[in-house]
């Protein structure tokens, strides 16, 4: 079998295959992980509405991370407590190094912020018993419509309302990382 090609369309594809190069797009090709999750789906998975607005690295890195046991001194996938998924979380979507401690990022990371005035990606500190009501033993990563991302000592990493009176009772604040 033999291709018939006109020299007007051969002339024709030479050209543009030559001037392709020149025309490059400045933005650059972004290759995802396979295991990268679109909006629809991590929306199904978190129980809302996620928008192009919404960091979608952030929820897919937590994606990653939800039904991880808690352990305590723990910073892997095998078992974390709140304060290492926050470290971690924060290196890998914001590339920003934290305290180790909940207490420390409060006081050497973040800007203090009311409830109020939540963003994603704010973290949020609560005091869940003993010592002082302002001196925060757990903390977790603000989503978006009063939910946040944490690894509970009951359930591990999962996602929780603000609004529960749990953590209606324990807040201590939320801190913007500067």
């Amino acid at each position: 079998m033999s291709i018939k090609i006109d020299k007007y369309s051969l002339i024709i594809t030479l050209l543009f295959l030559l001037l392709l190069p020149a025309c490059k797009s400045k933005r650059e090709l972004v290759v995802l992980p396979a295991d990268f999750k679109g909006p629809n789906e991590l929306s199904a998975l978190y129980g809302f509405r996620l928008t192009p607005n919404d960091n979608i690295y952030l929820y897919n890195e937590g994606s990653k991370w939800l039904g991880v046991p808690y352990r305590y001194g723990g910073s892997t996938k095998l078992g974390v407590d709140c304060s290492a998924f926050v470290v971690v979380i924060y290196r890998e979507i914001y590339g920003k190094q934290l305290a180790r401690t909940t207490a420390d990022m409060l006081k050497h990371n973040c800007k203090k912020v009311s409830r109020s005035k939540l963003e994603e990606g704010d973290l949020v500190f609560f005091n869940t018993g003993g010592g002082s009501r302002k001196n925060p033993n757990h903390v977790g990563i603000y989503l978006k419509n009063g939910h946040f991302i944490h690894a509970s000592t009951s359930r591990g990493v999962m996602v929780s309302s603000l609004s529960e009176p749990y953590y209606l009772r324990s807040w201590v604040t939320g801190g913007r990382v500067k």
